[in-house]
């Protein structure tokens, strides 16, 4: 059954015509974190979302790809589409070999679908604490699911908001895993660099 979904009001549709760099990228360039939505047609965002993006196809990902001169990507599993990864794990799988993904899963998740996510090219899980785009999922949750990744060799990507990183630091030191930092740990720029939220997170970054 078809399925029609209404954007957010007042998203940002991402700009479809892009300039070509003058830069020429290296060799092997790699677009380190980058997402598919839907189409929603054919892979419905998730219910309990707390955004409804533009569709964002993997032909009009792998297009801008090529345009900008980069290699390969790492798609890291949106938060619109939940724990639900067939978009990712399918653009992975279309992507001839020059695709990794970052999935999200639940404790649930079996030992073979885990497998199967290895399969198509994911290497990490995605733990999201933004609290304006997620609901709260226990920690022992998350402890749990890093500890069953890191027997596959896969990392952990951590996206949360710098004025959150106190809270988050043990767990985060904690984790079993190499971790990623999502979005530059999202610093508030209206903040100085030689403030305490920055040094707090050039700290987190030198000592782990």
């Amino acid at each position: 059954m078809t399925q029609t979904f209404t954007k957010t009001p007042g998203w940002l549709d991402w700009y479809q015509n892009p300039s070509k760099p003058q830069f020429k990228l290296p060799p092997g360039a790699v677009d380190a974190h980058c997402h598919v939505f839907g189409p929603g047609d054919k892979f419905p965002y998730a219910p309990e979302r707390k955004y409804t993006p533009c569709d964002a196809s993997k032909e009009q990902l792998f297009a801008l790809r090529d345009h900008l001169g980069f290699a390969r990507n790492v798609i890291v599993q949106a938060t619109c589409h939940g724990a639900d990864n067939r978009a990712m794990v399918d653009a992975c799988l279309s992507s001839s070999g020059k695709a990794r993904g970052v999935a999200t899963v639940r404790r649930s998740v079996t030992d073979e679908e885990l497998k199967a996510l290895h399969e198509a090219g994911v290497r990490g899980v995605r733990f999201n604490f933004v609290k304006r785009l997620v609901d709260f999922t226990p920690r022992d949750e998350l402890m749990e699911i890093a500890g069953r990744i890191s027997k596959l060799g896969w990392h952990v990507v951590i996206y949360f908001e710098a004025q959150d990183l106190p809270e988050l630091w043990d767990f985060f030191t904690s984790l079993p895993t190499i971790v990623v930092v999502d979005h530059m740990g999202r610093p508030n720029v209206d903040k100085p660099i030689d403030g305490p939220e920055f040094q707090l997170f050039l700290k987190f970054m030198r000592e782990h």
